[in-house]
């Protein structure tokens, strides 16, 4: 194990005993998570508008602060959320692994994920959570190809549309968006798949559990523009080149790891 792996687990670690101590071990059925860096002046609404219960499933809400230098820890408190504070910033990939772990480990059943900036319907949790539920999927994404977009960068429109046909290619499962943030799965799923990246990890997920054999749906679902703050994903250049290599990276990982495996059942095949 390197340095720099072994510091990121002694972060983890400490942001759980904290967290922990705080809150306690013990989670309702659905946990919400969210990562956010200084998105104080966004963060209240998005877990104000969260709701307490989900297809009859109590929730609660935990915002991974990834090293903020704003108020967003302070605000998100304020506004009902169990708050995972980390002092240091290390990307959107690192902190939902975090929330993540803190989800499986609490005894949360499902995980949801939605963004800290205001872009996602919190009326649609429940679209996406729905077919989990109901046992007809193990991970659920919503699109906005299916759905609806506000964004007016034509760029960034058009690379929903490549990468979602590059992904679709790679996998042999068609899939419309690759990178929407709103998402809903059975806890165990976020252990099982193999999860590194830091920044991008959207589709990192998504490939992952595609190669892993889990049962994948896309519901329709909203993408609105920004309520708050500005975006940490760079400019589309550099979005589209480091989002790529993601994906090809992601992909060729699954691929080789694929041959090692023994054939079997695929997760989905499991019985509850």
């Amino acid at each position: 194990m390197t340095a720099v792996h072994e510091k990121a687990e002694d972060v983890d670690e400490a942001a759980l005993t904290a967290f922990r101590a705080e809150y306690g071990a013990q989670l309702p059925p659905v946990a919400i998570v969210i990562a956010a860096y200084n998105e104080e002046d966004g963060i209240g609404e998005v877990v104000g508008s969260i709701p307490a219960t989900v297809g009859g499933q109590e929730t609660a809400t935990i915002v991974v602060v990834d090293g903020s230098t704003d108020d967003t820890a302070q605000v998100a408190r304020k506004h009902g959320a169990m708050v995972c504070d980390v002092p240091v910033n290390r990307g959107q990939g690192a902190a939902l692994r975090l929330g993540y772990r803190i989800a499986r480990e609490g005894g949360a059943e499902y995980i949801v994920t939605t963004d800290a900036d205001g872009q996602y319907d919190p009326a649609h949790i429940e679209r996406v959570l729905t077919p989990v539920l109901r046992g007809e999927a193990d991970f659920v994404t919503g699109s906005r190809r299916l759905g609806r977009q506000e964004t007016y960068d034509r760029v960034r429109r058009a690379g929903v549309y490549v990468f979602a046909w590059v992904v679709s290619l790679l996998t042999g499962q068609r899939v419309t968006d690759t990178s929407f943030g709103l998402r809903a799965m059975r806890a165990e799923v976020t252990g099982a798949v193999t999860l590194n990246q830091p920044q991008y990890q959207a589709s990192e997920l998504l490939i992952g559990v595609i190669s892993r054999g889990y049962r994948v749906k896309e519901v329709p679902a909203t993408m609105r523009l920004r309520t708050a703050g500005t975006t940490k994903k760079g400019g589309n250049l550099v979005y589209g080149y480091r989002y790529s290599r993601v994906v090809f990276g992601t992909w060729w990982r699954e691929r080789r790891a694929a041959r090692g495996r023994r054939p079997g059942r695929p997760p989905s095949a499991n019985t509850r």
